[in-house]
């Protein structure tokens, strides 16, 4: 029995463990974790024919080698998971998968050649993950009943990522599980969906591969005789509703798409086109409502945030949408207007002019902004992209910072893995004694009942912790650094995990165990932080902006320290939130700061030598 269990956990993790220490570690991991299958998403309805599965030697015996951290040679099994999870993506692509040796006949045959497989792990020597990658190369091809080949696709996979230590005492192996899982489903899903596009949409019979030909122009779809027409409506909105886009504003394109014919759509699509300034700043250029049944409708949005600088222009957007049974609906044009922000809006968006020869070449920002999640359930902070962007053109300028000292990530360009590589890769290399970095994020963050902190991600949401940023892990990452000092300042909303209303009261621990960073956040406890309409800023960052351009310099000498910028914050945000929006939001500093203690007096900003002018 203790045989098949070590075998089963061999195959189970991918690797041949190397120690009983490491054995009995696991066992206990996966104790605690539950490690819970994954599962593939809806991949819709099924094709309507029976098909067989075979998969090459290739594929079967892939595995990698590798060194871990104690220097002994490893084996990664990616073959066994790459068999499971294809012949569970078959499963839901096909009526039925026949089973070679069955005496059943397939419809079509589908045959998985990988011919590419490579595995990656570098280790620094400094922290408890390692940068790994996974390529995964593969050619699908289809052969009918009889023996007729049907064609072929490629299917390429890149997953790219940082795994941990195994936590046992020697520290040798990684935990790759996830990893490979993850890479496994991602390459079943693009196979169910080329597999989807090769043999045509369900009803359609196998068709022959055609005889190689010189290419040509297709021709415009025709909408076939009798199919389900579409009907569209697409709408642009902005935050104000003034219909004038300026920077830092949020663009939202509305396209409510109804099924008004009497045939199920089975794909229906949602296209974006126009100017390609305005277009790029969109995350995606195409959305999918699905299938639609007749008469049913349903609304998609496309989301994106202007930059804090633009310039004025006229903008068009082009919408079409479009059902491989339907054909192409006639696109619909959006007229943008564009304009700089306007001088009527709060002084907090002039950025002061840079002092005179101020340099701070060895402090480093990191400043994190996140509007609108891929999860649209997850909430949105419609403030936070642009506060984040503002945030760092002040420390540049009256915090003296270069350009080169920051890194800026908004909205889609905020994943779980480019917050690691600016925390782990970019960071530890511009570090010395005299370094003081500060994180800055803006967006949502969750409390799981042990009262632990996850900052969520662009790919993150608000129910699940497995793609979140635990704000332990981000601690820990800071702390390794070795540097003077670290802050971290958080405006957002803050809800339970999972949104379980029931769980008994929670205390976020804002602060670590063990952590030296400096935690200032937007609010003491569970709640949603206010957004100020009126300024189009978070309210916290608001007032963080008037701190940082002299109106907490309470000693007049020029300087604004950590210490008097948590004062009017904490001041301004209490007082502001209960007179104007009715509702009492108390900023908060983990650990608690003394006027006495050093860090109160570190210097965030400078300002223009005009307070000797205002002097007598």
């Amino acid at each position: 029995m203790l045989t098949s269990l070590r075998l089963y956990l061999d195959r189970f993790t991918g690797r041949f463990l190397c120690t009983s220490a490491h054995r009995i570690a696991l066992i206990l991991i996966l104790t605690v974790s539950g490690c819970t299958k994954q599962e593939l998403p809806d991949l819709g309805p099924r094709l309507p024919q029976t098909a067989s599965m075979e998969f090459s030697p290739s594929l079967l015996e892939s595995k990698a080698e590798y060194t871990d951290n104690c220097g002994h040679i490893q084996i990664v099994d990616i073959g066994s998971t790459l068999q499971d999870v294809l012949l569970e993506a078959a499963n839901r692509t096909f009526t039925s998968v026949v089973r070679p040796g069955s005496g059943a006949k397939p419809d079509v045959v589908v045959r998985v050649n990988l011919i590419q497989s490579t595995f990656k792990l570098r280790m620094d020597g400094v922290y408890d993950r390692a940068e790994t990658e996974i390529q995964l190369g593969g050619l699908v091809s289809y052969v009918d009943q009889a023996g007729t080949a049907l064609g072929e696709q490629e299917v390429q996979v890149v997953q790219k990522g940082r795994v941990r230590i195994m936590p046992v005492q020697k520290n040798c192996d990684y935990l790759l599980d996830s990893f490979i899982q993850d890479a496994a489903h991602d390459f079943a899903q693009k196979f169910a969906v080329t597999t989807r596009a090769k043999l045509g949409a369900p009803g359609a019979p196998l068709a022959a591969a055609a005889p190689a030909a010189i290419p040509v122009p297709a021709p415009t779809r025709p909408v076939p005789s009798g199919a389900a027409p579409l009907s569209f409506k697409a709408t642009v909105l902005d935050d104000n509703s003034n219909l004038i886009f300026e920077g830092g504003e949020r663009i939202r394109v509305r396209v409510d798409v109804v099924n008004t014919g009497a045939q199920d759509l089975q794909n229906v699509t949602a296209n974006l086109s126009g100017s390609p300034q305005v277009l790029a700043q969109f995350p995606t250029t195409t959305l999918s409502a699905g299938r639609l049944q007749p008469g049913q409708s349903r609304s998609l949005e496309f989301v994106a945030t202007l930059p804090q600088t633009v310039q004025q222009q006229k903008a068009e957007l082009h919408v079409a949408v479009f059902d491989p049974a339907a054909g192409s609906s006639p696109s619909q044009a959006l007229s943008l207007s564009i304009q700089p922000t306007g001088t009527n809006t709060d002084d907090v968006d002039q950025v002061p002019a840079m002092p005179v020869g101020f340099k701070r070449p060895h402090t480093y920002l990191i400043s994190i902004g996140i509007g609108s999640y891929r999860d649209v359930q997850g909430g949105a902070r419609k403030y936070a992209a642009s506060d984040a962007e503002l945030l760092t053109t002040y420390f540049q300028s009256l915090g003296g910072l270069p350009a080169s000292n920051v890194r800026l990530l908004q909205d889609w360009k905020a994943l779980k893995p480019d917050i690691d590589e600016a925390l782990l890769d970019w960071l530890p290399g511009h570090m010395n004694k005299d370094a003081v970095v500060i994180v800055y994020f803006a967006g949502l963050a969750t409390v799981a009942p042990n009262g632990d902190v996850y900052l969520v991600p662009y790919d993150g949401n608000t129910t699940n912790a497995s793609r979140s940023y635990p704000l332990k892990d981000l601690d820990a990452a800071l702390g390794r650094l070795k540097a003077k000092q670290t802050l971290l300042f958080f405006d957002g909303s803050l809800t339970r995990l999972g949104a379980d209303s029931r769980s008994k009261t929670v205390v976020p621990q804002w602060s670590p165990s063990g952590s030296s960073t400096v935690h200032v956040v937007a609010m003491n406890g569970i709640g949603k932080a206010v957004e100020d309409e009126g300024h189009r800023h978070g309210l916290f960052t608001y007032y963080l902006l008037r701190a940082l351009r002299g109106e907490s310099d309470v000693n007049r000498d020029g300087e604004v320290t950590l210490g008097e910028a948590i004062a009017y914050v904490g001041q301004k945000v209490s007082w502001a939130s209960k007179t104007h929006y009715g509702q009492e939001q108390r900023p908060a500093v983990f650990p608690s700061l003394k006027t006495t203690d050093p860090i109160s007096g570190l210097a965030l900003a400078k300002l223009v030598a005009i307070k000797a002018a205002e002097q007598p």
